[in-house]
């Protein structure tokens, strides 16, 4: 199983399994999890989905990231925190792209005020 590094872009495929109001095709995500926690046969990774639909943004609890050669965006697109999730390596696809330490941070922060830890 690979394991995807804290801060990666990854293209997650939801297809097949989506409720209503859930994912339900290709989609960017970031990885959020300390992938030094866990073994590397570990068969799931945490992520928050990417969405350049504003008004899926939740304000306190999304992250905008504007469009960088390091990021692959095309346009400004918004880190769902409040929208975390694990699922399945096998469902996920690596890219070379990834956001700024400082926009990790951010989103975990926001992440924990989500799950009520901040």
């Amino acid at each position: 199983m690979a394991r995807f590094e804290a801060g990666a872009i990854v293209i997650v495929d939801w297809h097949g399994g989506a409720r209503p109001k859930e994912p339900g095709r290709l989609r960017p995500a970031i990885v959020v999890e300390d992938h030094e926690l866990f073994d590397p046969t570990y068969p799931n990774v945490v992520v928050v989905p990417l969405t350049n639909d504003d008004r899926l943004a939740i304000p306190g609890l999304s992250v905008a990231i504007d469009p960088t050669p390091e990021n692959g965006c095309v346009q400004r697109c918004f880190a769902l925190a409040g929208s975390v999730t694990s699922v399945s390596v096998s469902r996920v696809r690596g890219t070379e792209s990834r956001v700024r330490p400082d926009q990790l941070r951010d989103i975990r922060r926001r992440l924990a005020d989500a799950i009520g830890l901040g």
